[in-house]
């Protein structure tokens, strides 16, 4: 059975957004994140338009100043729009006009950009007179009325990491972001809809028959509809076309299966229901967003 590409749509992708928001394990994460590198973390919906670490516990104090001016808080939006668009493909980080940098990661569903994860508003060099001179030339040139004395005191008392350091928390950034994929993956497969009962009686009938060389006309023969009125009906209650859904379905369990490190690709691949390696590696990169062999070696190099 020939998989068909498919995207996921910017209402869909802010859902799943809210969702991951809402999760226990990402309210654990960032808390963690935060208590540990004491640096702010925000997870957000491609095209936000709003400042991403605004009220965070975390904020730098000199970005919370900053952020009342509108001036520096138009720069600071710009900065954020600059940085999510180099960072569609990998983590980028960017430094403002004050030198802090902030960084992007990219959380992908596959193919599909969904969020980024966001944080930063730190320096990597231990802070000067000069820096802070050079920021303030900038500050007093937007015509921003600031407490000076006050902006020093908190540019001062940015949080500095050396490189090595820095690299070292965008990894993290990096691995709990593919964590999310994975999730944001499942969330597609498991999604609570309001469905009619053919819908709710097609996905068992899918997930007890997976394995097979699964059809679309012998999902709707088994919940006694036409196969139009089903594709359309399928559709508007899960948001995937059949053939998207079934795909999924198969590398959630080709995951599960691969679990076991002794279980070659080629078999989970076969029984989870893939009629080809060829189309097992296309339609496992394209959900999972990386080759199938890539995502066995992160699940065992830890």
């Amino acid at each position: 059975m020939q998989m068909q590409e498919s995207s996921i749509s910017a209402q869909r992708s802010r859902f799943l957004v809210s969702q991951l928001k809402r999760s226990q394990i990402y309210k654990d994460y960032e808390q963690a994140f935060r208590e540990t590198t004491g640096m702010p973390l925000a997870l957000r919906a491609t095209e936000a338009f709003d400042l991403p670490h605004h009220d965070d516990p975390k904020q730098n104090p000199f970005c919370a100043i900053m952020a009342n001016s509108n001036q520096s808080c138009a720069a600071c939006l710009q900065l954020q729009k600059k940085v999510e668009l180099e960072a569609r493909l990998e983590p980028k980080t960017l430094k403002c006009f004050a030198g802090l940098c902030d960084s992007a990661v990219p959380v992908r569903v596959g193919d599909n950009l969904i969020a980024f994860l966001q944080t930063g508003q730190v320096l990597l060099h231990n802070p000067t007179k000069t820096d802070f001179a050079t920021a303030t030339k900038q500050i007093l040139k937007w015509g921003t009325q600031v407490d000076l004395k006050r902006l020093e005191e908190a540019y001062f008392n940015s949080r500095v990491l050396n490189k090595k350091q820095h690299d070292s928390i965008i990894r993290l950034v990096t691995v709990f972001a593919q964590h999310l994929s994975t999730v944001s993956n499942q969330l597609l497969v498991q999604e609570s809809t309001i469905e009619s009962p053919q819908v709710a009686k097609a996905r068992l009938f899918i997930t007890e028959h997976q394995s097979e060389d699964l059809s679309l006309a012998q999902v709707a023969k088994a919940v006694n509809v036409s196969a139009f009125y089903f594709c359309k009906t399928f559709k508007k209650s899960t948001g995937m076309t059949f053939t998207d859904y079934l795909a999924r379905v198969r590398v959630e369990k080709v995951k599960n299966l691969l679990l076991n490190p002794h279980k070659r690709i080629s078999e989970a691949a076969y029984e989870s229901g893939f009629q080809s390696l060829s189309q097992f590696n296309r339609v496992f990169r394209r959900v999972a967003g990386e080759p199938p062999t890539t995502y066995r070696e992160k699940l065992h190099s830890a």
